[in-house]
């Protein structure tokens, strides 16, 4: 199923944009419907924020296999740590609480990878 979606966004800045926004509303509404479903906040179940999180972190980078790795670790390590002002965030109820820590996590990873390519020319 994941390689037909794949198969299915257009690579390209637009299309990787308008799939980013399409994840993240689709994201909110469905973590708001989870949460009521499961009944606990923010269940282990939902990787729909993960995906969000992740497109928005390789949004505007080359998608190189350097970029994607550094851009995955570095997105698990925030969605880890939660900084300032993820961990906050997950006062947030229903779907926004479970899509924003990890869109900030997502924020950060695109920062940092676009500073160190800006900085020291990797990951290339």
């Amino acid at each position: 199923m994941a390689l037909v979606a794949l198969w299915l966004i257009p690579f390209t800045p637009v299309g990787l944009a308008a799939t980013f926004a399409v994840v993240a509303i689709a994201g909110i509404w469905a973590g708001s419907r989870a949460e009521c479903l499961v009944g606990t906040k923010d269940p282990g179940v939902i990787v729909i924020d993960e995906v969000a999180g992740m497109l928005l972190s390789v949004l505007f980078l080359p998608r190189t296999i350097p970029v994607l790795v550094a851009a995955f670790l570095l997105f698990r390590a925030f969605d880890v740590w939660k900084p300032f002002p993820a961990r906050q965030s997950q006062v947030l109820v229903g779907g926004v609480g479970v899509m924003v820590d990890d869109l900030v996590a997502g924020l950060y990873t695109l920062l940092v990878v676009a500073a160190a390519r800006w900085l020291f020319g990797w990951p290339r």
